[in-house]
């Protein structure tokens, strides 16, 4: 190893959205110490897999269980004895809460920012979780250039492989119908009713082929949904996040609420239309910016956002979804729709 290399430790586990969202400090460090910069990262397995393309990272150590504690941790000690033996020059820790504070002073490290090395106010109400993000790794580049112009960016499978597995179309728009709370015993607050997702589908498709995307495990949810039209493939839990990601890269659009696809297509600069109803969208929505389009669909309550709050929990009707109209959307798409 060439002794003016840096080596750089990340720590950032989550969602799907906050790994996404998190990338941007890659580039970021790239810029401030050369292509040659080795970058690791601790994730969780399923952060593993969006990585696994990504050959700016030079390791992913993948952490399944975040709150065991070191001594009953194989994967913490591991990490550990890795920085033992090949020391960080800094250490970046992006996850939000105390529960990375031994592990982090754990690791042999000359350096530490980010979460619990810092009094910085990160978070800044109505602003994008990307610039709160910027925020806490912001004191490790030291350069608000290059802070400033970092973007998050994905990498998925080759096109040719993906083509080449599912046949898919030259141009096609992605519908998200599903979001992470589709399990929910209650009410999903961030879920669009199914019957307005069939009946956009249904008109949707008559002039374009649609896509639709779901995640192994949402099967049953998108039974209440289908049969779908001819002009639509089918991909609910056929895709590994990989594939997933050329998938979305090269879709001509996304339809979707707020939830991790989102995330992934405002990284790939995949224009987008999203339904909001509870969810501050500017704080946990896909980030817009002239390079990604983003197009929010809202009835915009005076309730909401109301995401985690009384307001929510008391909320019998979910209105600010549930209100969101087919013809809503297909007047946001007009644009896309007649390209």
């Amino acid at each position: 190893m060439n002794l003016d290399e840096k080596r750089v430790l990340v720590i950032r586990c989550g969602a799907i959205g906050d790994l996404v969202v998190s990338t941007s400090i890659i580039d970021s460090l790239r810029q401030k110490f050369g292509e040659n910069v080795i970058i690791d990262w601790v994730a969780t397995p399923l952060g593993k897999k969006l990585f696994k393309h990504d050959k700016r990272l030079h390791h992913v150590f993948s952490l399944q269980h975040r709150k065991v504690p070191i001594s009953l941790s194989t994967a913490k000690r591991k990490i550990i004895k890795h920085s033992k033996r090949n020391p960080y020059d800094l250490l970046i820790n992006l996850d939000a809460g105390n529960v990375f504070k031994k592990l982090s002073k754990a690791i042999y490290a000359k350096e530490r920012f980010g979460r619990g090395f810092s009094d910085i106010d990160t978070e800044i109400k109505g602003d994008y979780a990307l610039n709160s993000n910027k925020r806490v790794y912001a004191p490790a580049i030291d350069d608000k250039k290059i802070v400033k112009e970092a973007m998050p960016m994905l990498y998925g499978e080759k096109k040719e492989l993906v083509w080449q597995r599912f046949s898919l179309p030259k141009e096609y728009i992605i519908i998200n119908a599903s979001n992470s709370h589709h399990k929910k015993s209650r009410i999903n607050y961030r879920a669009w009713p199914k019957e307005q997702w069939k009946s956009l589908i249904a008109k949707l498709s008559k002039s374009v082929t649609l896509v639709i995307i779901g995640n192994r495990g949402e099967e049953k949810y998108f039974k209440e949904i289908a049969p779908f039209p001819s002009n639509v493939i089918d991909l609910v839990g056929k895709t590994s996040i990989s594939e997933l990601i050329t998938v979305v890269k090269n879709a001509k659009a996304i339809v979707t609420t707020d939830t991790g696809p989102a995330h992934i297509a405002s990284a790939l600069k995949t224009p987008i239309y999203v339904l909001i109803g509870p969810t501050p969208h500017k704080e946990t929505g896909p980030y817009h910016s002239p390079e990604n389009p983003v197009t929010v669909i809202s009835k915009h309550l005076s309730c909401a956002p109301c995401y985690k709050t009384e307001v929510m929990k008391a909320c019998q009707d979910n209105i600010c979804m549930r209100e969101i109209t087919v013809e809503m959307v297909l007047k946001a798409m007009k644009k896309v729709l007649k390209q």
